[in-house]
């Protein structure tokens, strides 16, 4: 269908694309000897393990249950044996429970039957059984989100990949369009007869046309902005449609869904296969030469680093994701999950390292917020211990997490963070 231009959403900003490897093709990555198999690879309570130590598992084969509502199946992502079941830090800073298995490097395969023709209820389980989750970094379980509390007539595929460095989505587009697309019927299919809207922004216009030729998919040119792959900007610069503060994107009668995410969905319908594998994109000058690789889950981060020709001198930061809303890596000891969608090793050049000094109460963190929140405010309660406060003056459940305020904050405040603690401990009070 031929493609229209998209709507403008107002604040965000305008960062450097950086996508030196947006011409690179996808490569596979060597698995190692030993993957760890994350627990905690979905948004949500962390999945159950089901196997033991000494246990014999195959490609595709359920190690860990999803426990809960909010929750994900893990699958191991090659065959062997199970070496250890063990609870230790991630990259992050925090503790997860990993399953290791030995590489056997046979490569058996457990793989679920295909289901070409299943229905609305069998596709929703197909997507449960298989552990998809959203791909493109938050990692909420797909099978809820095909189950959404009200209908819905449009379905809206994430193609904006909008921050810095990340190509990996613009490379699947590209060399697996009709995958995607076939993804995108499926997850139709189990919401109810709607219409498909895909957009992308436009500095990848071998991607738009690739999608042009799907009489049944309308193609939505989107401006270069940043964050437009947020869901609510997506939708507006979509369909014009707002979705309300504190409400779902099914409350506006839409659905989201990543470009990744339609083409694990294509291949657990059609080939039986979990998501045990991702597309992630190694870039930034720390980097020998940056790559699209595609690599299962559980390889340690170093071994992709290897791949891509190792470790130049000179860096200082690493980060798992984007440099907008990535998390900051202790480490290349940290295996790669279904949320790992880049790793970034920046040298000095590509970093501000300026010292923090007070807020200068300029509101440019304010001016830029596409949630028009309050950014400035939760960081003030947050630091103070009043976190109902940042929630009442700062808004800070309903933020995005972008990182536009701190990209423009002239103090160098550690904004996101503070809004990542005020809703940490918020969510904790909660449950309480």
């Amino acid at each position: 269908m031929k493609k229209i231009k998209g709507f403008y959403f107002p604040r965000g900003v305008h960062v450097p694309g950086r996508k030196a490897s947006a011409n690179k093709p996808i490569e596979d990555c060597p698995t190692p000897e030993l993957v760890s198999l994350s627990m905690s690879m979905a948004l949500g309570k962390p999945a159950t393990p089901v196997v033991a130590v000494g246990d014999k598992v195959k490609v595709g084969q359920v190690i860990g249950t999803a426990d809960g509502m909010i929750s994900g199946n893990v699958h191991s992502s090659v065959s062997g044996e199970v070496l250890a079941i063990s609870s230790h830090p991630n990259g992050t800073g925090g503790v997860e429970t990993y399953v290791d298995v030995k590489n056997d490097g046979l490569y058996e395969t457990d793989y679920m039957p295909p289901v070409p023709n299943a229905g609305r209820e069998e596709l929703i389980k197909r997507a449960l059984d298989a552990g998809i989750v959203g791909m493109g970094g938050a990692g909420f379980p797909t099978a809820d989100k095909l189950a959404p509390r009200t209908p819905v007539d449009t379905l809206v595929i994430n193609g904006a990949e909008c921050e810095p460095y990340l190509t990996c989505d613009h490379r699947l587009m590209v060399e697996h369009t009709d995958e995607i697309v076939r993804g995108a019927r499926y997850f139709e299919k189990a919401l109810g007869r709607t219409n498909i809207v895909i957009g992308l922004e436009s500095n990848k216009p071998d991607a738009i046309e690739a999608f042009e030729k799907y009489d049944d998919v309308k193609v939505v040119e989107l401006k270069k902005q940043y964050p437009m792959g947020g869901e609510k900007q997506l939708i507006y610069c979509t369909t014009k449609r707002k979705v309300p503060i504190g409400k779902l994107p099914a409350d506006a009668g839409c659905d989201v869904q990543n470009v990744a995410t339609c083409y694990a969905m294509c291949e657990a319908v059609e080939l039986g296969k979990p998501l045990i594998e991702r597309v992630m994109t190694v870039a930034g000058n720390g980097v020998h030469e940056p790559k699209n690789l595609r690599v299962r889950f559980g390889t340690p981060l170093i071994a992709v680093v290897t791949q891509c020709g190792g470790v130049e001198e000179g860096v200082v930061k690493l980060i798992s994701g984007g440099p907008m809303m990535g998390f900051a890596m202790v480490g290349l000891s940290s295996p790669t999950k279904k949320t790992t969608g880049g790793l970034l090793l920046l040298t000095a050049d590509e970093t501000d390292e300026e010292r923090v000094t007070h807020c200068l109460s300029c509101g440019k963190c304010a001016d830029v917020c596409p949630m028009k929140l309050m950014p400035m405010n939760t960081v003030f309660y947050t630091k103070a211990g009043d976190y109902e406060g940042a929630a009442k003056m700062g808004g800070v459940m309903n933020c995005i997490e972008c990182g536009a305020c701190a990209y423009v904050c002239p103090a160098k405040q550690p904004i996101v963070q503070n809004i990542r603690l005020a809703k940490a401990e918020l969510r904790k009070r909660m449950v309480k």
